[in-house]
């Protein structure tokens, strides 16, 4: 009696994986099993990182505004409790930019907030 040898899907399945594995290096891009274990961490890492990489830009803004405001006189705290009691709603992506873009414009938004 022959062996079974699987069908089109079970090729199919390995071939998607095999694709997802192509540029990562020797065996873990050619042999299944190992290519599959890669590719698993891979796309865990991917998933986990999307949430990361949002912590890290907002850490990268508060460092941002923060040298920004002490450059004024001001701490971070300082700049964010006046900014929310005088009424200006800009986030820190946008307060981060203006520190290195436009100093001036930083300097009269600190300014406001004092």
């Amino acid at each position: 009696m022959p062996r079974t040898k699987r069908g089109f899907k079970a090729r199919r399945r390995r071939n998607k994986v095999l694709a997802l594995a192509k540029g990562y290096w020797g065996r873990r891009s050619r042999i299944f099993r190992t290519a599959k274990e890669a590719v698993d961490r891979a796309l865990t890492y991917a998933y986990r990182d999307r949430r990361v990489r949002k912590r890290e830009f907002r850490a990268l803004w508060i460092a941002r505004i923060n040298a920004a405001a002490r450059l004024n006189g001001l701490s971070y705290s300082k700049l964010m409790g006046g900014l929310k009691k005088t009424g200006i709603e800009l986030d820190r992506k946008i307060l981060s930019d203006l520190a290195i873009s436009d100093p001036a414009c930083f300097a009269k938004i600190a300014k406001m907030a004092q």
